[in-house]
C-alpha cells in the first residue's frame, strides 16, 4: 500500500504554467514601468507569504516576517493610492464637456 504525501504549503508554492509564461515576459516588463511596478508588488507579496509560512511551519525568525508583512502593506497602500488616482482622473475625463 503506497501513501501519497501532500503538503499544502509546497502545493501552493509550485510553479504554475501561467507563472512560467510570465517569467518569459520579464524582459518586456523591464521596458514598461507599470509592469515593473506590478512585478515588484507581486514579489513583495510573495516574499511576505513565504516568510509567513516559514515562520508558521518551521519557526523561522518572526522579525523577518513582520518586516516582510510591513513591506507588503506599504506596497498595497501605494497600489491602492495609485488606483484611486487613476479612477479619479478617469472620472474627471468623463465630466469634461465634449
Amino acid at each position: 500500500m503506497s501513501t501519497v504525501s501532500f503538503n499544502a504549503y509546497t502545493a501552493l508554492n509550485t510553479t504554475r504554467p501561467a507563472e512560467s509564461a510570465q517569467a518569459t515576459g520579464k524582459a518586456e516588463a523591464a521596458k514598461n514601468p507599470v509592469a515593473e511596478g506590478i512585478s515588484d508588488f507581486r514579489t513583495a507579496l510573495q516574499q511576505a507569504e513565504n516568510s509567513t509560512m516559514q515562520t508558521a511551519v518551521a519557526g523561522a525568525d518572526p522579525h523577518a516576517m513582520v518586516a516582510a508583512l510591513a513591506n507588503a502593506e506599504l506596497m498595497l497602500d501605494a497600489a491602492v493610492t495609485i488606483r484611486d488616482k487613476v479612477v479619479e482622473a478617469y472620472q474627471e475625463l468623463l465630466r469634461m464637456p465634449v
